[in-house]
């Protein structure tokens, strides 16, 4: 008898799902032995108090798929062995198998007469079959599959969350980079054109036969500091923008006042 289970939504998450099941399987008094696992793929026998079986577990799809095996107990009571046993014998030999009294072995071994008992050996594959037909550990099973499913739903909703906060993080972080990003290049563009204003003025003051010589290296040095800024914002390096533009400017003042004193002659 098989018995199909589907974990929904955690392939991604399947060796960490085969981990927890067989934790969780073993907690709960599961023997489990034979283990192959793989990467997609894992298969395991398994002991459950007087049942036992095989598991095979598999990436399908987005879910993962428990398949769970029973290994029929008292295969080695056949047809013909049943059939051995005398007609007196057999309703105590179902009897002590339905009350666990003894094992079916000891039953059948006090019961084998000579006469054929074929009814017997149905009566007791009906039990058999029944027995199966909702086992223990199939819902022991059922049950940890389900937990385990939780705890990773749980742990991917969390990632998922961690996922969209970074996200935000990261968006915000461009939006503020943005934001920075146009405060420097206005500052820039202003800078550039005081000093493209103040070496105008001294082009024509040094036409007009004005000494220009101090302003005109006051004006070159700020037109140094204004390439130095541009670079460092090209780089991205705001943090050198702001010390270089305010030097730059401060420069263009000391150039205008060089140009304005040379003028009047002082």
């Amino acid at each position: 008898m098989v018995f199909i289970y589907y974990s929904q939504g955690v392939s991604s998450q399947y060796q960490d799902f085969t981990e927890r099941l067989v934790s969780h399987l073993a907690l709960r008094g599961t023997e489990i032995t034979q283990q192959v696992l793989k990467e997609t793929t894992a298969q395991m026998h398994v002991k459950h108090t007087d049942e036992q079986g095989h598991l095979d577990i598999a990436i399908d799809n987005e879910n993962v798929k428990v398949m769970y095996t029973v290994d029929r107990e008292h295969k080695e009571i056949s047809k013909g062995i049943m059939g051995a046993i005398a007609g007196a014998g057999i309703g105590g030999v179902l009897g002590n198998i339905l009350r666990k009294d003894q094992s079916a072995g000891d039953a059948i071994t006090g019961a084998i007469g000579g006469a054929a008992a074929g009814g017997a050996y149905q009566a007791y594959q009906g039990w058999d079959e029944s027995r199966n037909e909702r086992t223990e550990f199939a819902a022991v099973l059922a049950e940890t599959i389900k937990e385990v499913e939780d705890e990773l739903q749980t742990i991917i909703q969390g990632h998922e969350q961690e996922k969209d906060a970074m996200q935000e993080k990261g968006r915000q972080k461009l939006e503020e980079e943005s934001q920075k990003a146009e405060e420097f290049r206005s500052m820039l563009e202003d800078l550039y054109g005081q000093v493209l204003a103040v070496q105008r003025e001294i082009e024509m003051a040094g036409s007009e036969g004005t000494n220009v010589t101090k302003a005109k290296g006051r004006i070159e040095r700020a037109e140094s500091l204004y390439k130095e800024a541009q670079a460092s914002f090209d780089k991205k390096e705001f943090g050198m923008i702001k010390p270089k533009v305010t030097a730059a400017q401060n420069i263009v003042e000391m150039a205008r006042q060089a140009l304005s004193e040379a003028q009047s002659g002082s």
